[in-house]
């Protein structure tokens, strides 16, 4: 089990190796490098994929405190590239990690070659979904995440997946993964509540990005994602006619075919730190 001291805390990391560009992935809150098993399934041949768990998620240590803020985990980012020789880099991060990725956008283009955005927002939480996340929260904190695993399903995965009969499997497969966090989780949940806004910073994207967002996302819904792309310049638009907020492992092939594309579309351009004009 890959470990690193990064910024005074330990992180797991899985490296697939390679002499290919690394693209470094970067998930959302409760889940871990699983998330982005079938991208790193279908770009390890061609690029040097290397994914890790949030300090307080996964196998990473816990700190502690009552919030794990983002400056942090942005902070975490940046250690964690400088360590592994990753820079510059692919960045693709999805929710959480899309908070991450438009902050080192945004503040250390030298570090990035391209960012993708995948269900997340540059916006704090909603108001209206702060009593309802922070009662989850509580509960979990107390009782563990079983008696909310139900309605976390529903705000995790869209309703396409939660239905599929077919996918049954799938699902139960999810839901075992949402049960093994563990109940100090309440840390990062509180810090993807409270976290800022960075609408103010994004404008100032000039990293080449994609935005993907699942049509049947309810926990970032698609017009967060289209007004990240009006606000960072040149930004690229992709729709997903399905998926949630977990659309890369809802509809892997879409995901990746917009994400293989983009990236293709990177090949033999210079870092951000290199570009004129």
């Amino acid at each position: 089990m890959p470990m690193l001291n990064v910024n005074g805390t330990e992180l797991h990391y899985e490296d697939t190796g390679g002499a290919g560009e690394p693209i470094l992935f970067s998930h959302g809150l409760l889940w871990s490098t699983r998330l982005f098993d079938p991208q790193v399934d279908a770009l390890r041949g061609r690029y040097r994929c290397v994914a890790y768990d949030h300090r307080g998620q996964g196998r990473s240590a816990v700190p502690s405190v009552n919030a794990i803020d983002m400056e942090t985990l942005y902070l975490d980012a940046l250690d964690l590239i400088s360590k592994l020789g990753l820079g510059p880099c692919h960045f693709v991060g999805l929710s959480m990690g899309g908070f991450i990725g438009m902050r080192i956008a945004a503040r250390r283009p030298e570090l990035l070659r391209s960012l993708t955005l995948v269900e997340t927002s540059a916006d704090p939480e909603p108001l209206a979904n702060v009593p309802r996340y922070t009662l989850l929260n509580l509960i979990a904190r107390l009782a563990g995440l079983r008696p909310v695993a139900d309605p976390v399903m529903r705000i995790m995965f869209g309703r396409t997946f939660l239905s599929d009969p077919n996918r049954a499997e799938e699902r139960a497969l999810w839901r075992a993964r949402l049960l093994e966090n563990r109940r100090d989780i309440w840390r990062a949940v509180n810090g993807v509540i409270r976290r800022n806004a960075v609408s103010h910073e994004v404008p100032n994207i000039r990293v080449p990005t994609l935005v993907i967002v699942g049509e049947e996302d309810v926990a970032t819904v698609p017009a967060k994602a289209e007004r990240l792309h009006q606000l960072i310049p040149g930004s690229r638009l992709a729709r997903l006619p399905r998926g949630g907020h977990s659309s890369t492992v809802e509809e892997p092939s879409l995901v990746n075919a917009a994400l293989g594309s983009f990236l293709e579309s990177q090949v033999r351009r210079p870092p951000a730190s290199s570009q004129t004009g």
